[in-house]
């Protein structure tokens, strides 16, 4: 990589190429990846179950005070973006901002959150590979493949290799296979909200519940600490359309379309979850026996326990539907925490090597292929050491994601600080919204972070007293603290020369 890159086309004179392929993505190819991290049929059923447990109906509820903070922290990113289209986001923008330190910070966020969550998406999709063979061979002992720790172990690397290795191939390739993948996926949930619907109106669903404006009302709720627990797992639902915004060095204009890729893709997930949440509690109501949403043996996958009643004999389709959103989802995942180690080592603030392009497919090829190492590293031995270990760290992503959200929302107040105050769009796109979001964010990680340390959090495991959850969340940030102290001792021209609005120098 050279040592004295191009300048990029926009405002901010600090920012440099990296060698991405330009002009890529467009704006609904943008918004396909960015539905694509985020997963809606594999983060339904993994979420519906757990969040009516604490909610009740008051589940769309909750969706939609969740969905807030990702629309005013998206809109924060908009103006960022717009100002400084760069492949690092948080870490390039909590850089120019803050410093590099908070920057740094930001950057490690991303990345050990998408990490974790690249383990967690191989997990489900071979869970459901196994599901899916026995219904297609009508054999269920082949389902129970995936609980061979050796076979489960090995059949993941393979996801994550698979995945990887279309992620090494660029925009293009990883474009192609999306549109194909969201699109069944979406085809599904469809189906399955238009089937649980039939079913309330033809008197055949299992607790035919009337939708009510309650339901809707988060004042609702129990109790603050239900609420939050809540709140905490809808913003997960939430995650992965800031995807949009690290591709803004691939995409055609790229000020602009990544921005919008990234409101467009948040609305439209709303709509997707507030249909298939009301056609759930609809059809199947939230008591906890049977089939009912709140019957805590359905939890771990609401879909693969209503499939077959909702679906009748295409059900499968959905584990078809669950395993194409996990696996998309795996490898769209990969360009986040690809392009981010990229920005950081371009910029010097990890070694150089991370910023190393691929001549061919000019996509990231060291961040790439790093990404898929530590995600395969982290499985193995978090699943080898511990199942309640590995859930529990999935459960810890809602401190991360709030920790990076938060600081990047507030690099937006800070950054344009100046411009505030100069017209009504500037207070509210660069001052207000992103002010609300990110505070909002970081109180739920500090309200988050407190109630993990109860040892009945999570998987109810416990060290020394404090919950694991807890633990693992925090350890995690201390991690990046300590990696960047190290950076620091190795790198230290990036932290004693990367001013608050200056580049690599």
């Amino acid at each position: 990589m050279s040592t004295a890159p191009k300048t990029v086309q926009s405002k901010d004179s600090a920012l440099s190429e990296k060698g991405l392929k330009a002009g890529s993505v467009g704006l609904i190819g943008a918004v396909v990846i960015g539905v694509s991290c985020i997963a809606p049929a594999y983060t339904l059923t993994a979420a519906l179950g757990p969040t009516v447990s604490e909610v009740g109906v008051h589940l769309p509820a909750i969706f939609l005070v969740g969905f807030i903070p990702m629309l005013l922290v998206a809109l924060g990113y908009r103006e960022l973006n717009n100002a400084m289209p760069d492949a690092g986001t948080s870490f390039t923008w909590a850089t120019r901002a803050f410093g590099p330190w908070i920057g740094w910070m930001g950057g490690w966020g991303l990345i050990a959150a998408t990490i974790i969550v690249l383990s967690n998406l191989a997990a489900v999709a071979v869970d459901f590979f196994y599901l899916m063979l026995g219904q297609v061979f009508n054999d269920p002992s082949l389902a129970d493949l995936s609980k061979i720790l050796p076979l489960n172990i090995a059949t993941t690397l393979v996801f994550i290799a698979a995945a990887c290795w279309i992620s090494y191939r660029g925009m293009e390739t990883t474009k192609g296979v999306q549109y194909v993948l969201v699109a069944f996926q979406l085809l599904v949930l469809g189906w399955f909200a238009v089937s649980a619907f039939s079913h309330v109106a033809n008197g055949t669903a299992f607790d035919a519940t009337a939708i009510s404006p309650d339901w809707f009302n988060p004042f609702a709720v129990d109790s603050f600490t239900t609420f939050t627990a809540g709140v905490s797992l809808s913003i997960f639902i939430y995650w992965g359309w800031d995807v949009t915004l690290t591709m803004n060095e691939e995409t055609r204009n790229p000020e602009k379309t990544p921005g919008r890729a990234a409101t467009v893709t948040v609305l439209v997930i709303v709509i997707i979850y507030m249909t298939v949440a009301l056609a759930t509690l609809s059809f199947a109501g939230v008591g906890d026996t049977g089939l009912g949403a709140g019957n805590p043996e359905n939890q771990s996958s609401i879909f693969a326990v209503l499939a077959g009643p909702v679906m009748g004999p295409f059900a499968i389709l959905m584990s078809l539907a669950i395993l194409s959103s996990s696996a998309a989802s795996l490898q769209s995942t990969f360009v986040s925490p690809a392009r981010t180690l990229l920005a950081m080592g371009h910029y010097r603030a990890i070694p150089p090597r991370f910023g190393r392009i691929s001549p061919t497919f000019k996509s990231p090829s060291t961040a790439t292929i790093a990404a898929a190492i530590a995600a395969a590293a982290f499985y193995v031995i978090t699943r080898t050491v511990s199942e309640n270990a590995l859930w529990d760290t999935i459960t810890a992503l809602g401190m991360m994601i709030c920790f990076y959200y938060g600081i990047t929302a507030l690099a937006c107040v800070w950054y344009f600080r100046a411009a505030a105050f100069s017209g009504v769009r500037s207070f509210f796109f660069k001052f207000l919204a992103p002010l609300l979001g990110g505070v909002i964010l970081l109180v739920m990680f500090v309200k988050t972070a407190v109630d993990s340390m109860d040892p009945e959090y999570g998987s109810g495991s416990s060290v020394g007293g404090l919950g694991l959850v807890f633990i693992l969340g925090m350890g995690v940030i201390l991690l990046g603290v300590v990696v960047m102290l190290v950076m620091y001792r190795l790198r230290p021209a990036f932290f004693k020369e990367f001013s608050r609005k200056g580049g690599s120098r």
